[in-house]
């Protein structure tokens, strides 16, 4: 517990500190849900994404061995020119969106290619999408894990340690003051009897 004084002075800032301390508790808890829920919905999101994943790499198993039979320029086609992300903000913290991805343009000879070519960019597109929206979803959970982390830590310090802190300062304060108070009043009392003694003492002599 931090060393305080024991003045009129001590026990406002502690009361105003206590009100500051209870006043954005309810913010940080309310913060505290708002991140825990969208961690929940992220995490459910990549259950799914990992699915689907999972489900189109079984797909393209199936029919995998015909890619033993060379597209040139299939690579290029099927990689991802650019990733577009945003950001998307969750209780005052940012976190990335995945919006799209970005392929080159197909070109090969009809004539010369197998028939499955088509079959073969698209599907192997979708999967670089999926893989690309599975990172996304990864990084959202770790910015908010991080930040769920932080929020509960000022939730615990504020809860078990700042509130209790605060009222049991407040609390010394006011005994303290109440007993200088109360030994105040005791001495003037006493000064008074003396002085009302000496009084008639005078008028006696």
């Amino acid at each position: 517990m931090s060393k305080i004084k024991f003045t009129k002075g001590e026990l406002k800032k502690q009361r105003d500190d206590l009100r500051r301390f209870e006043r954005f508790l309810p913010i940080l808890q309310l913060k505290k849900q708002q991140i825990q829920l969208e961690t929940q919905r992220s995490r459910e999101r990549l259950r799914q994404k990992i699915e689907e994943i999972d489900n189109l790499e079984s797909e393209i198993g199936e029919w995998a061995r015909l890619l033993n039979e060379p597209i040139a320029g299939l690579g290029e086609w099927v990689r991802p020119r650019e990733v577009r992300i945003s950001a998307l903000n969750i209780a005052g913290v940012d976190i990335p969106v995945f919006e799209k991805a970005l392929f080159g343009e197909v070109e090969y000879d009809l004539f010369a290619a197998p028939l499955w070519a088509d079959k073969a960019v698209d599907s192997i597109r979708r999967f670089a999408v999926l893989l690309e929206e599975e990172k996304v979803l990864k990084n959202q959970i770790k910015f908010l894990s991080e930040e769920l982390r932080i929020v509960n830590q000022r939730v615990n310090l504020f809860e078990k340690v700042k509130i209790p802190e605060c009222r049991e300062n407040a609390r010394r304060i006011r005994i303290y003051l109440g007993d200088q108070g109360a030994n105040a009043v005791g001495r003037s009392k006493i000064a008074k009897t003396k002085l009302e003694k000496m009084s008639l003492e005078g008028v006696l002599a």
